[in-house]
């Protein structure tokens, strides 16, 4: 199938976005790596009336670190943090290899998964996970958006229709601590049936001084698994706490049933994974302080 007509705006800077979504409104679609769009489009499931092409828009690309955060602009494709993430955080590295596959993440842009919002895809959970933000722009302003505000239900944010995605923000883990991910999918590059992305910090006594849980495709949106990281906040962190926090996370945990898997496999799944990143991130951390 070919999609339905529509208007083409060749956006060249922030301000060109922000007057299109003006001017369409709910019936403009934002296009920048189109790995997501692109077959929606073909496959009529998206029917804007407009579609504004950010990638000439220099204004909206850059990928940098500062102060413990990293900023990823609109345009910065999955592979270009793939490989800013090869220096310097292991976490991103790892991650990313499970989204798709490398002709992909050679197109698709972070943010653009970020808010295109599949509740299975493996970067709004770490932006969950890493206390990140998502950066917006409307006319007349800017706001900035936590990502446990930002995700409503699936392929549904808390952006406006006049609000573009500028960029991306990930609080970067603190000094010495460890970090775990993992994954169960039917094939390498599917979405995933349930995934699971964990950072521990541990002081100089060996408390855990930073816990951060995160968990994918057991929802409608990524899911943080407080729960676990209360239970190991400020305690000696013993394979059986740890094994402790991971069921107490994965009890809180509400998944869907569907022909992929059922919901108990999907919480099932959810305590081994919570299990298994929280050892990994703490096989890694160094005590600090």
């Amino acid at each position: 199938m070919k999609p339905p007509p529509f208007e083409y705006v060749a956006a060249s800077s922030a301000a060109d976005v922000v007057e299109a979504l003006r001017r369409y409104g709910d019936e403009a679609k934002v296009l920048a790596g189109g790995q997501s769009l692109i077959p929606m489009l073909a496959l009529r499931l998206a029917r804007p009336s407009a579609l504004v092409d950010i990638n000439g828009c220099r204004d909206l690309d850059g990928l940098a670190e500062s102060g413990g955060t990293l900023t990823v602009g609109a345009l910065v494709r999955q592979r270009a943090l793939e490989k800013w993430g090869a220096a310097h955080s292991p976490l991103l590295v790892e991650a990313l290899g499970w989204v798709a596959h490398a002709p992909i993440r050679n197109r698709g842009t972070v943010v653009g998964s970020l808010v295109h919002a599949d509740p299975a895809s493996e970067l709004p959970a770490l932006l969950l996970c890493l206390d990140g933000v998502i950066v917006a722009r409307r006319k007349g302003g800017e706001r900035v958006i936590p990502a446990d505000k930002l995700y409503l239900a699936p392929l549904t944010t808390s952006l406006e229709s006049d609000e573009v995605a500028t960029a991306a923000r990930f609080t970067l883990p603190p000094e010495g601590a460890g970090w775990g991910f993992a994954e169960v999918a039917r094939r390498h590059g599917d979405f995933a049936l349930v995934g699971c992305a964990a950072v521990l910090a541990l002081d100089g006594a060996g408390a855990v001084s930073h816990a951060r849980l995160g968990f994918f495709g057991v929802g409608g949106t990524p899911v943080r698994g407080a729960p676990g990281e209360a239970a190991l906040m400020g305690q000696q962190p013993t394979a059986a706490r740890v094994a402790e926090a991971a069921k107490a996370a994965a009890a809180a945990l509400s998944p869907d049933g569907d022909i992929h898997a059922s919901a108990g496999y999907r919480k099932l799944v959810a305590a081994t994974l919570a299990e298994r990143v929280l050892t990994a991130a703490l096989s890694r951390c160094r005590r600090t302080g």
